[in-house]
């Protein structure tokens, strides 16, 4: 074989993939709805893109320093002590290509072959191909609707052996847009510190919470927890830049400085006018963001009281994130133009081809009872998209 054992076990990702067949048949004149984004449908602030278009004049256009410019690792710094409670210092923060690399790097600077990586399912698609191309061996911890989708410090205890290297864990959740309370990740913690495990806290979707619900990072439960933790987060779903490429980790200093010597000889530094827009999405104003969630509660409030209005459905009304992860266990076994409904694939090509509606199957999420829409786009495609969804169903026999 030509290709690397490595690159032969890991598959592409699928979330993109949908998007990239919906988008090719819109191109081709097809009225196709798309519920697979996992990017705000809104335009970059006005602000972060007249910062950028300065550093470009200014001929802010060269290397720097492979781990981050100053301004920003500070203003990363201000952040997590604002916000979370937490004290960095620069020399804990690294800056890379968007908090996907953030993750990407984590895993091979902590990981070896044959490590274990404990990582609750449902989960986002990238964990498990992350560490299964370093050799490790995801270690899936089930959830359900019944318990919101969350761990317990029981599961985890349990699910700890003298192989595991560390958990994942993302609060808000994609897909499920679950939020972990203080008291469910204290508990979790104490699991982490007594076992001496470490923590990936994925926290990219921090700042798009709903209700009176509110974001803690399991690293500001005291010292014991934080240096056993790497949180991870970014500018690109809060302020709608996610080609910008800007994620960013925070972690005990020696792992940084690991992870910078690995992007070193990757990709070095972020690009750099990114960086500087960055700079200004954490520390300008704040309003589109705002704007941005005011406009993503409403259209959650809709999609979640349509979708559970469905005889054939139901969802958990998510606390944060832009996902509904909708429950589709009643129509497996039905079937339309006698192919039987057996799995998500089957259900969101069936969708894709005869509803023109893209959604994305909970099978590569680790449950197949289930389908994940984005409400990242308009109230009208959601009112229509839902109308499909809804008519597609009633076409459906047996089961």
């Amino acid at each position: 074989m030509v290709l690397s054992k490595r690159v032969s076990i890991i598959s592409s990702s699928p979330t993109l993939g949908i998007t990239a067949k919906a988008n090719k048949m819109k191109q081709e004149g097809i009225d196709v709805i798309g519920f697979g984004a996992g990017e705000p449908d809104f335009d970059t602030p006005v602000n972060i893109k007249e910062i950028a278009k300065k550093s470009i004049d200014s001929g802010f256009t060269k290397y720097t320093p492979t781990s981050g410019i100053k301004e920003l690792k500070d203003a990363i710094c201000k952040k997590f002590k604002e916000d979370n409670g937490l004290s960095y210092s620069s020399d804990q923060i690294l800056v890379s290509c968007g908090a996907k690399h953030s993750i990407f790097n984590i895993i091979l600077a902590l990981c070896n072959e044959g490590d274990e990586v404990i990582i609750p399912s449902p989960y986002w698609v990238s964990y498990p191909e992350m560490v299964r191309l370093v050799g490790g061996t995801p270690i899936f911890l089930k959830t359900s609707q019944e318990n919101n989708f969350k761990i317990n410090m029981e599961q985890l205890k349990k699910s700890i052996t003298s192989k595991t290297k560390l958990v994942i864990l993302n609060s808000p959740s994609n897909p499920t847009g679950m939020i972990y309370d203080e008291k469910e990740l204290k508990l979790l913690a104490d699991v982490i510190t007594e076992t001496n495990i470490y923590c990936i806290s994925d926290e990219i979707y921090e700042k798009l919470i709903y209700d009176e619900n509110k974001h803690i990072s399991i690293a500001s439960f005291g010292e014991d927890i934080k240096k056993l933790t790497m949180v991870v987060n970014g500018v690109s779903k809060s302020y709608s830049m996610t080609g910008w490429r800007i994620g960013y980790v925070a972690g005990p200093k020696e792992i940084i400085q690991a992870m910078s010597n690995l992007q070193d000889h990757s990709t070095s530094n972020p690009t750099s006018i990114s960086q500087k827009a960055a700079l200004e999405a954490l520390e300008g104003p704040q309003e589109d963001l705002k704007k941005m969630i005011n406009a993503f509660l409403e259209r959650r409030n809709y999609i979640v009281d349509r979708i559970n209005s469905m005889e054939e459905l139901s969802c958990l009304k998510p606390q944060g994130a832009f996902y509904v992860f909708v429950n589709i266990s009643k129509l497996m076994g039905k079937s339309f133009n006698e192919k039987v409904i057996s799995d998500s694939i089957i259900l969101a090509e069936l969708l894709l081809e005869n509803a023109r509606i893209a959604v994305i199957p909970g099978s590569v999420f680790g449950d197949t009872n289930y389908i994940r829409l984005s409400y990242a786009t308009s109230m009208e495609n959601i009112i229509e998209g839902l109308n499909r969804l809804e008519d597609f169903i009633k076409k459906l026999s047996g089961g």
